[in-house]
């Protein structure tokens, strides 16, 4: 059976696209879509990639949302001080053994973000 290879991106509507591509940008370090084939997309650090869909009636997100993006970071505690000085509240949602450790936050459009810090070893 041929199997994809990856997401090779993530395509959602916004009020205000550009305005919002760099607050990912300023923020998270995404860089937004290349404009011409000079410039090169973002481009994710090797791990792993989950692709799970929640029951309809989830707490794990905010209601009146169907998608909840997931960033994989290299050191959650230093990503969420960068936020939080930025003023960008963000909500610590503890560690799974084995798994990592996990934060939400919201875009400025209301979008759920999930930052996750992988389990070492």
């Amino acid at each position: 059976m041929e199997k994809v290879l990856g997401i090779g991106g993530l395509f959602f509507r916004a009020k205000a696209p550009e305005k919002l591509a760099k607050w990912y940008q300023d923020h998270l370090g995404v860089a937004p879509v290349p404009q011409n084939a000079g410039t090169a997309p973002w481009e994710a650090t090797g791990g792993a990639t989950v692709f799970a869909p929640f029951d309809k009636d989830t707490e794990y997100f905010p209601k009146g949302t169907s998608f909840m993006v997931n960033f994989r970071v290299a050191n959650l505690d230093r990503m969420l001080a960068q936020l939080e000085n930025a003023g960008i509240p963000t909500r610590p949602m503890g560690d799974m053994p084995g798994v990592g450790r996990f934060a939400h936050l919201d875009d400025p459009e209301g979008n759920a973000i999930e930052l996750w810090e992988p389990a070492q070893g």
